[in-house]
């Protein structure tokens, strides 16, 4: 897919060339100058027009009409390179690649160097394009009788820089394993929840597990029985399908220690159970899954990269429907830790999935742990549809998290929870927890009920109901399933 090239870029035969446009006095100095003189100086008379924009992320598109061997060349805005960030460029590229797909050009070449700045060096810059690729050119098939995705796809990307080739390659390598897990996520995320129940969603861990040579451990139903994770056997009691503990474990040193915890929730389509949620409400629910795709997303990386960490993902998996057998308002249950819960909200079953996960985590050697879950609503009417809300125990590894969500461009923002928080979990007559305390702060309780399985652990809990989805179209994809904190959660494990 992506070929790197130590030569004159400007001998390039691919059907376009991507060139980075900075607004600066000189727009064409240095390598661009030679591009300038081979239109005897036209290119800056273009920009004076206005023809050639380096605002940022406008692109702007000129035929080389014979006069180079590459047919268009395609001027990408950068702005002030001063102020150029990460984001700013993955979305500039994005946009790029998305129109070259629709313009149907098979290959690309881009002139590295021109993309480089003061606080973007040629490898970040790599890293970017190569993570932004996969992200806009994804497509989810769907299931029309004529698939709704590109005839033409970019066969080749030759990227030209004067910068070593071998750093150049391994920078490649790692953006595209992370974009390509991210777009892995999405497509769990957007299946239908009658193509992808729990037992789908552990043979697709299994998959992960034979390729990447992950050990592997599923529980079914008896097993969760003679175990005794009364929680989890709560929410699937209404339902005809089995439920799936799926456990993966990546060994990345000698001993299993400083091992860190990645829990995802995998409700593969939540009615509400008796709680029913409306009519609107309900449409959409198969992307109950997102914490879980996540998780899966991120061992994808793992698997592919190889860090020096040691990993292991618990996936709890159900649906959460209504039968004659489906749990109910005022039941008390006994999760996997011996805890009781009084369930007040049938419709606040991940954190009683997650609750069992989290103990079972511990219970595998985790010594961190974070959860990723489309947990509340209520984080959505605190923080709207673009931001993740956090919770955490512990600050130390909080600020990791937070670090590695700013890395990845995935914005997080802390919620608190406080001693009154939890005495509202606490407060049952009949029961150790209550599920449901209330609407206010709901989102918040949520996070504060499974910290009480965290107990002492270092934790994070992610609640990403807003974030997992779009519903339009952006630079770096289509509406749908974001594949959200995939690239959050591998980065902390490579950066721990």
């Amino acid at each position: 897919m992506f070929e790197v090239h130590n030569k004159n870029p400007f001998t390039s035969e691919d059907d376009c060339l991507f060139i980075g446009v900075q607004n600066v006095p000189e727009k064409f100095n240095g390598q661009l100058a030679q591009l300038d003189s081979m239109f005897n100086g036209q290119l800056t008379e273009l920009v004076k027009q206005g023809d050639i924009s380096a605002k940022c992320k406008q692109l702007s598109i000129i035929h080389t009409l014979g006069n180079m061997s590459v047919k268009r060349l395609v001027f990408i805005g950068l702005g002030n390179p001063k102020y150029l960030k990460e984001e700013q460029l993955k979305k500039a590229f994005g946009r790029a690649f998305k129109h070259a797909q629709k313009q149907k050009w098979k290959s690309i070449g881009i002139v590295l160097d021109s993309f480089i700045t003061e606080t973007l060096p040629f490898d970040d810059v790599t890293y970017i394009i190569s993570e932004a690729f996969p992200l806009a050119t994804y497509h989810f098939a769907g299931y029309k009788q004529q698939a709704n995705i590109p005839d033409v796809n970019i066969e080749k990307i030759d990227i030209f820089s004067e910068y070593d080739q071998q750093e150049i390659n391994a920078a490649c390598t790692t953006g595209y394993a992370y974009g390509k897990a991210t777009n892995s996520a999405r497509t769990l995320v957007n299946t239908p929840a009658n193509l992808l129940t729990a037992s789908d969603l552990a043979d697709y861990a299994k998959q992960l597990a034979d390729t990447y040579q992950f050990e592997l451990e599923i529980l079914e139903k008896e097993d969760m029985e003679r175990l005794g994770m009364g929680a989890m056997l709560a929410v699937n009691k209404g339902s005809v399908e089995p439920p799936k503990m799926i456990v993966l474990k990546y060994k990345g040193k000698e001993q299993w220690t400083d091992v860190i915890g990645l829990v995802g929730k995998g409700v593969t389509f939540d009615t509400g159970g008796y709680s029913l949620k409306t009519k609107a409400g309900i449409v959409g629910m198969k992307t109950d899954m997102g914490g879980a795709a996540a998780v899966l997303g991120a061992m994808e990386i793992i698997g592919e990269l190889k860090p020096e960490k040691n990993v292991v993902a618990v996936i709890p998996s159900t649906d959460n429907m209504i039968s004659g057998n489906a749990f109910k308002p005022d039941d008390v249950i006994t999760s996997f830790s011996g805890k009781t819960i009084e369930v007040l909200n049938t419709d606040a079953e991940g954190r009683l999935i997650l609750a069992d996960a989290v103990t079972y985590a511990q219970h595998h050697g985790a010594n961190y742990l974070i959860d990723v879950a489309t947990l509340t609503g209520g984080v959505i009417t605190a923080l709207g549809l673009d931001k993740t809300g956090a919770m955490t125990n512990d600050e130390a590894f909080f600020e990791q998290v937070l670090e590695a969500s700013l890395e990845s461009g995935e914005f997080i923002w802390r919620l608190p929870i406080t001693e009154s928080d939890r005495e509202r979990v606490r407060n049952s007559s009949i029961a150790d927890l209550n599920n449901s305390p209330g609407r206010e702060g709901h989102a918040i309780m949520g996070g504060a009920f499974i910290g009480e399985f965290a107990e002492h652990t270092p934790w994070v809990h992610l609640d990403i109901a807003g974030t997992a989805t779009v519903n339009k179209d952006h630079d770096l994809g289509p509406a749908g399933a974001t594949g959200v904190m995939v690239r959050t959660l591998a980065t902390l494990v490579e950066r721990f």
